[in-house]
């Protein structure tokens, strides 16, 4: 079977762990994870790094500085995963949710001013399977009517939009680490802030609110969401490769579209003119005029050895919103299409290009 994804561990990230183990320092203090955050947070363009347990704690935190209150609204797409949408729901407050751009498959820019109220205290964007969204009118929105922006970059490290980088140009960003990230630490996040004040907060909250000069006093409700040094000093060894890693992923990608090229009624991958797309997932829409869905093509590949995941279902069709009465009747064509159609192929970055060969003959094999 050849896998969707699987993580490159190198000589240098044993070489790193090793040295932390034998530092003693193995839970949430030591040197690797002030190297871990100032260097992603320097590599972002950001000021402050946070290093935290998972993606989906590092939005918690992220939704947490908003200080939302019951019935405050966040924007965010409805085709991600549900990590976003759970994180505004906890807090009290309630998702908004907007379209996909069809090329893009990112939240349509052009759907949200018209989805603000006076309730709505953020926008929350999220980059999707590599590419980035389309900021600069996404920032303008923001600022217009006085609104945070917060971006999950969860799946763009290293990716940019007109020359800057994904995760740098929100009031806030979070990021995963989990083994089929382009950094991985096995299981890991980050919050970036710019401000003091956010980066004060936001370590405090992942560390159950300890007071600096009195440990177990508490003014408010965190979380234990810390990182072990032992991870960060992995994350550190990958962030020292991330652009070796970004230039694989974009050549298996440049494989892929070469191979699929003229195949009838299937979209590929975007890039537009003002992004660099990491390709952190090959992703393949079937066109409508097929009768397959995703779900169908998916099992003949399985057959043929090839491993795929499909793609996301909006958070309009959760049960567990719904259930909420969260929204009921709301229709998002784009990602509903997207949801029934897509799929994505292997694209690790131990694939080879014989595996590659053998994924794109058993996908024209089962589109034919």
């Amino acid at each position: 079977m050849i896998p969707v994804c699987e993580p490159l561990v190198t000589p240098r990230d044993i070489e790193l762990v090793n040295d932390a183990l034998a530092s003693g320092w193995i839970s949430s203090a030591g040197k690797y994870l002030d190297q871990f955050e100032e260097r992603w947070a320097a590599y972002c363009g950001m000021t402050y790094g946070i290093a935290v347990s998972n993606g989906s704690t590092a939005l918690d935190i992220a939704v947490d500085l908003l200080k939302l209150e019951a019935g405050d609204e966040v924007i965010m797409p409805t085709f991600t995963i549900i990590s976003p949408a759970q994180s505004v729901v906890r807090s009290g407050g309630i998702p908004v949710l907007v379209d996909s751009d069809p090329v893009t498959w990112q939240m349509d820019a052009g759907q949200i001013e018209a989805r603000i109220t006076s309730r709505t205290k953020a926008i929350l964007i999220v980059h999707i399977y590599g590419h980035p969204a389309d900021m600069d009118p996404i920032m303008a929105l923001a600022a217009k009517h006085g609104l945070t922006v917060i971006e999950d970059a969860a799946e763009v490290h290293g990716a940019e939009y007109k020359g800057r980088c994904c995760g740098g140009i929100g009031h806030i960003s979070t990021f995963s680490f989990y083994a089929n990230k382009l950094v991985t630490t096995g299981e890991g996040g980050m919050v970036l802030v710019k401000s003091k004040e956010h980066a004060d907060r936001a370590r405090s909250l992942r560390n159950l609110c300890f007071q600096p000069g009195r440990r177990f006093y508490h003014d408010s409700l965190g979380y234990n969401y810390r990182l072990t040094n032992v991870q960060a000093a992995m994350g550190v060894g990958q962030i020292e490769r991330i652009e070796e890693t970004i230039n694989r992923k974009r050549a298996i990608a440049h494989a892929y579209n070469t191979a699929f090229a003229g195949i009838p009624r299937i979209q590929l991958p975007s890039e537009m003119s003002w992004a660099h797309n990491v390709y952190w997932v090959y992703g393949i829409v079937l066109g409508e005029e097929r009768e397959a869905d995703a779900i169908q093509i998916m099992s003949q590949l399985r057959e043929h050895g090839i491993e795929t995941r499909p793609f996301f279902l909006g958070m309009h069709e959760q049960p567990v919103f719904q259930h909420r009465g969260l929204f009921l009747n709301e229709r998002y064509p784009v990602a509903e299409r997207l949801a029934r159609k897509g799929f994505y192929l292997p694209n690790g970055l131990t694939i080879t290009d014989r595996q590659i060969a053998d994924v794109v003959k058993s996908v024209k094999e089962c589109l034919a």
